[in-house]
C-alpha cells in the first residue's frame, strides 16, 4: 500500500494510537525542543525502560559516536575484522558438509563479539562473561518488555517481580559494573590509552558522567542497541540471498576485486562495495527493523506552522515502511531489485550519499532522521558488510528443501524482526578467499 503523505492519520498499536505525520512536518519537528518533542520518552515506552532500563537521557554516548567513533573508523576496523573472523571460528560448526544452522542465533554471537571489540577492545570481546551477559541482557530486556506490556499499567510495579526476565536485569548491570569498573581503573593508571568507545566515553565524560558505574550502565545499554540491530540486519540479508541466489556470485566477485585492490577492508573500501551496499539497502527497504521511525512523545499541545496542532500526550511517527513501498518514491516498489540503489547512483551521474545504506533522508528513515539519527550507523554498515563478506567468501548456503519461501518477518508492535526459528544449510567452501580473512 502506497503512502502519499497527504495528511496525518492515526494507526492503532498495542502501545496505543500513533499519529502518523507526513514527511513535510519532519523538517519542522526535528529541531523542536527535546522536552516538547521527546525521542527518549517514546523509546522508554517502546521498551518499557522503567523496568528494562533501556533508554537514557544522557548525551554522552551520542556525543562520542559522532565525534570519535565516526572519525576513528579506520583505526578500529582491522581489530573488528579479526574479531569477526574469530567469532565465526568459535560460533560456527565445521560445516564440512551441508549443516543446518539457526543463523539468527549465530549472528547474535558474532555481532556481540565484533561490537564488543569496538566498544572495549579485547578486554571486552575476549571476556566470555561479558559477551554472555550482553546477549542475555538483550533477550531479557526485549522479552521482559513484551511480557509486562500485557499487564495493566497500575499492576506493573508489582508484576515486574514475577517476570523472570525483568528480575535478571539488575544482575546484568551488576556484571557490567564488575567488568567495566576495573578496566576503567586500570586504564586510568596507565599513560597510554587504547582507542575504543569505552575510553572515548571516559575521556569525554563531564560532571556526573564521570561516575564509573554510570559508564558501565551506558555500555551495557549500547550493547543492546548494537546486537538488536546489526544481527537482525545480517539475518535478513542471509534470508534474501538464500531466496535470490543469483546475487551471490556478483557479490563475491565485487568482494574479491576490492580485496585485490585494497588488500584489506577500510571504511573507504567498504563504501566502494557498491553492489553489496545496494543489496543491503534494498533488503532494508523490504524489511526495516522498525515499521515506524521518528517516534516522538509530544509533551504539550504543539502547533505546527500550518496551524495543525498535535495534542499533548500523542506519540507521533513516520510510517517508514509505507514510504519505502510508495510508487511515487520508488519505481516498482513491490519488486526486490538488489541493484536498485546502484542503478540510481549510476543514473544520477554522481556518487549520491543519500543512496547509500547508512544514509538518512526523508525517503529512507530506517536510521531515523535529524540530530537523533542513529550516530552508530556508519560503524554498523561496516560491521555488517564485513560479516556478510566473510560469510559469502567462506560458505555456500541455501534454504532446506522444505523451506519453499523466504521466512516472513515477524511484527512485534512497530518492530519488524527476522524469524529466529528459521534454519539455513551451510557448507564450507573448498577455496575461500584468503587475502585478508586471516586473523
Amino acid at each position: 500500500m502506497a503512502y502519499k503523505g497527504q495528511g496525518p492519520f492515526y494507526v492503532p498499536s498495542r502501545l496505543g494510537e500513533r499519529l502518523m505525520i507526513p514527511t513535510r512536518y519532519v523538517e519542522e519537528l526535528k529541531t523542536a525542543p527535546a522536552h516538547e518533542v521527546d525521542l527518549v520518552g517514546a523509546f522508554f515506552k517502546m521498551f518499557e525502560g522503567k523496568y528494562t532500563t533501556i533508554g537514557s537521557r544522557s548525551t554522552l554516548h551520542p556525543r562520542v559516536a559522532k565525534r570519535e567513533l565516526n572519525r576513528h573508523l579506520d583505526d578500529i576496523l582491522p581489530a573488528v575484522k579479526e574479531e569477526i573472523i574469530k567469532s565465526f571460528e568459535v560460533c560456527m560448526p565445521e560445516c564440512k558438509d551441508w549443516t543446518r544452522i539457526c543463523m539468527a542465533d549465530s549472528f547474535v554471537n558474532i555481532v556481540a563479539r565484533g561490537s564488543s571489540q569496538m566498544f572495549g577492545g579485547p578486554q571486552l570481546s575476549h571476556n566470555d562473561e561479558w559477551v554472555r551477559s550482553i546477549i542475555k541482557f538483550t533477550m531479557d530486556a526485549f522479552i521482559g518488555a513484551q511480557k509486562i506490556k500485557k499487564i495493566p499499567e497500575i499492576l506493573r510495579p508489582i508484576a515486574q517481580y514475577f517476570i523472570p526476565e525483568l528480575r535478571r536485569i539488575e544482575s546484568h548491570h551488576a556484571t557490567a559494573r564488575r567488568i567495566i569498573i576495573p578496566i576503567l581503573k586500570e586504564r586510568e593508571a596507565k599513560p597510554e590509552k587504547p582507542s575504543d568507545f569505552l575510553q572515548w566515553m571516559s575521556d569525554s565524560a563531564v560532571g556526573p558522567e564521570k561516575d564509573r558505574a554510570f559508564i558501565a550502565s551506558i555500555q551495557l545499554k549500547l550493547s543492546f542497541a548494537a546486537i538488536h540491530t546489526s544481527a537482525a540486519a545480517s539475518t535478513q540479508l542471509l534470508y534474501d540471498l538464500c531466496a535470490m541466489p543469483q546475487y551471490i556470485e556478483p557479490l563475491r566477485e565485487e568482494i574479491e576485486a576490492s580485496l585485490a585492490e585494497h588488500g584489506s577492508f577500510t571504511n573507504r573500501s567498504l563504501l566502494q562495495l557498491e553492489r553489496m551496499d545496494s543489496f543491503m539497502k534494498e533488503s532494508q527497504r523490504f524489511n526495516p527493523l522498525l515499521l515506524i521511525t521518528f517516534e516522538r512523545l509530544i509533551t504539550k499541545d504543539y502547533a505546527l506552522s500550518d496551524g495543525f496542532v498535535i495534542p499533548k500526550g500523542t506519540t507521533i511517527g513516520v510510517p517508514t515502511q509505507a514510504i519505502s513501498m510508495d510508487p511515487d518514491v520508488y519505481e516498482n516498489p513491490d519488486v526486490f531489485d538488489g541493484y536498485r540503489f546502484l542503478k540510481l547512483r549510476d543514473g544520477s551521474g554522481v556518487d549520491d550519499a543519500r543512496l547509500q545504506y547508512a544514509s538518512s533522508n526523508l525517503n529512507n528513515m530506517a536510521f531515523g532522521y535529524g540530530r537523533h539519527a542513529c550516530p552508530g550507523r556508519f560503524f554498523a554498515s561496516c560491521e555488517i558488510k564485513m560479516i556478510m563478506a566473510y560469510l559469502l567468501m567462506h560458505y555456500d548456503f541455501k534454504f532446506p528443501d522444505e523451506q519453499k519461501i523466504r521466512p516472513p518477518s515477524l511484527t512485534f508492535e512497530t518492530q519488524y524482526l527476522p524469524d529466529h526459528t528459521a534454519t539455513v544449510l551451510l557448507k564450507r567452501r573448498p577455496s575461500p578467499c584468503q587475502t585478508v580473512f586471516t586473523a
